[in-house]
């Protein structure tokens, strides 16, 4: 009987997000995708998992909400035992200088790059823990260490926490099978950026001279959850062309 892999992404309906479930459905990953909004989007997204011949449940989440995870997790058990968690779900919250910035706004941001992973962390490790382990991957940002002024300082701290919570995390529950590792993107081609030409613009100050592709952070996402990286756990993987 073929053993499943049954992997959790959130944010899977669009962008990086959606690069991961296509590429891991290629590689034998039934994907549980969460999504905050649109769900034709993420229905259009489980049916390129589909037509990769694998499993696919799409489950709206706000993954700040620990009921909403809970339910998402609770889903996941239909397809089998939850091997692998990609913490993706993200916003940057207002785009400015931090004067500028609303604490509303600061606020969700906080809550769903840092909480959201956190929350969804636990939930995967008290799956994992009991089924005989797994690998979580977190989405940070090259945003952690550059700081991003005048753009969303804010996103960078929690960017930053999200590296720490990588770090530690690993640590912790190494012993019972389980990896932890990150990815942390430069600047990507997504509907993410609030000016959709923001990638272009900046293509210059990057040294490889040009923006990224979602499909090469989800290259390093799969690489990260498979049996090739079965030593690397704590690892924060930069993709963001040299910055």
């Amino acid at each position: 009987m073929e053993e499943r892999v049954v992997t959790v992404v959130t944010g899977g309906s669009r962008g990086i997000g959606a690069a991961v479930c296509a590429r891991l459905a290629t590689e034998g990953h039934d994907i549980v995708l969460g999504y905050r909004s649109d769900g034709s989007a993420a229905e259009s997204v489980a049916q390129s998992v589909r037509q990769a011949g694998r499993r696919c449940v799409t489950v709206r989440a706000d993954t700040a909400d620990e009921a909403d995870v809970d339910r998402l997790f609770d889903r996941a058990a239909g397809l089998g035992p939850v091997t692998g968690l990609v913490n993706n779900a993200g916003t940057s919250g207002p785009n400015g200088r931090l004067t500028d910035a609303d604490a509303a706004g600061i606020r969700r941001a906080l809550d769903v790059n840092v909480l959201g992973y956190l929350l969804c962390a636990r939930r995967a490790i008290q799956e994992m823990a009991g089924s005989g382990g797994g690998a979580i991957v977190n989405i940070s940002s090259a945003a952690a260490t550059l700081g991003s002024p005048g753009q969303y300082v804010h996103y960078a701290a929690a960017k930053a926490a999200v590296d720490a919570m990588t770090v530690g995390l690993s640590k912790e529950v190494a012993a019972q099978g389980i990896r932890v590792n990150c990815v942390a993107p430069g600047t990507i081609w997504t509907d993410f950026h609030q000016d959709p030409e923001r990638p272009r613009k900046v293509a210059s100050a990057i040294p490889l001279g040009r923006a990224g592709q979602p499909e090469e952070i989800a290259a390093a996402v799969s690489w990260l959850l498979s049996a090739d990286a079965s030593y690397a756990t704590g690892a924060i993987l930069r993709v963001a062309g040299g910055l």
